[in-house]
């Protein structure tokens, strides 16, 4: 974290910048690319995180080797082990629904009820 290497403005100041980093993400991800992020993770975790990461070198520390160091570092492990994780739980359940399923939404598929009623 930042918290430890920058003063009170300069973490206002990356808050901010990240806040529409990631709003802007978020848009850019769920409408140009064909990826299947539900949850909006990466666009929200990733960004910020890389962010802020780089922000701590240019307003605080100043440790560019270190930081950009620990991007690729972890970037390369989340990649590797996410990469391993999806494969092990591919081998046990499907990662996608068929598309009926997926048009219908999962609580019609699953439990044959709906969780809100949008119909009143």
């Amino acid at each position: 974290p930042a918290s430890g290497y920058v003063g009170p403005a300069s973490a206002l100041l990356i808050g901010a910048v990240a806040g529409v980093l990631c709003q802007e993400a978020v848009a850019l991800i769920r409408n140009r690319t064909r990826l299947d992020d539900t949850l909006d993770v990466f666009a929200v975790h990733g960004v910020g995180g890389i962010f802020g990461t780089v922000m701590v070198a240019v307003l605080g520390a100043g440790a560019w080797v270190a930081q950009i160091g620990a991007l690729v570092i972890v970037g390369v492990f989340t990649l590797a082990g996410s990469w391993v994780l999806i494969r092990l739980c591919a081998l046990a359940v499907p990662l996608r629904v068929d598309a009926e399923a997926e048009f219908n939404g999962l609580d019609i598929a699953t439990h044959g009820e709906r969780a809100y009623d949008m119909n009143s």
